[in-house]
């Protein structure tokens, strides 16, 4: 189908406390579980993506090159005023192309979703999201417990080489 990335990873690139567990889940959690032990191939900015690429046409170029959106629902992506270029493309792909599937994984509760996005909100409606349980765990996860079984379920099939 031409796409090299099974899913491109959105998530809030900050810099303070709350973001370290956020940035240990998108940089050592997810490629351990869903890389090493599952074999899909993640787009994550930041280690996908270059320094001195054009950061907006990178972006662009790595979600039409994969296969489905993980968008990681925290407050501080829902409570920052501007959201980031790599949102604003995967919704609008998603919703206004069709041709993009998201995932929404809920790091935090996030209570009512009043403060979200019309677009985010709609795609909730549609298809919920799915929920990080555990307590902010510094102990990567069973590959084999509900919420990674949750998110394999929603990713594309892979090709595993025999």
């Amino acid at each position: 189908d031409g796409k090299i990335y099974d899913a491109y990873v959105i998530y809030p690139r900050n810099h303070t406390n709350e973001a370290n567990f956020v940035e240990y889940f998108v940089y050592q959690i997810m490629p351990d579980i869903l890389e090493n032990k599952c074999g899909y191939k993640l787009c994550i900015h930041g280690r996908d993506i270059y320094p001195g690429e054009d950061t907006a046409s990178a972006i662009e170029k790595r979600m039409q090159k994969s296969r489905r959106l993980i968008i990681l629902l925290t407050h501080q992506l829902i409570n920052c005023k501007e959201s980031a270029y790599d949102q604003h493309i995967a919704l609008y792909n998603a919703l206004i192309q069709n041709d993009t599937k998201v995932i929404l994984l809920e790091m935090e509760t996030i209570g009512n979703y009043e403060k979200l996005q019309d677009s985010l909100r709609f795609i909730i409606e549609q298809q919920g999201t799915i929920k990080w349980k555990e307590q902010h765990t510094v102990h990567p996860q069973s590959s084999n417990s509900k919420f990674w079984k949750q998110v394999r379920y929603h990713m594309p099939l892979t090709l595993k080489s025999s």
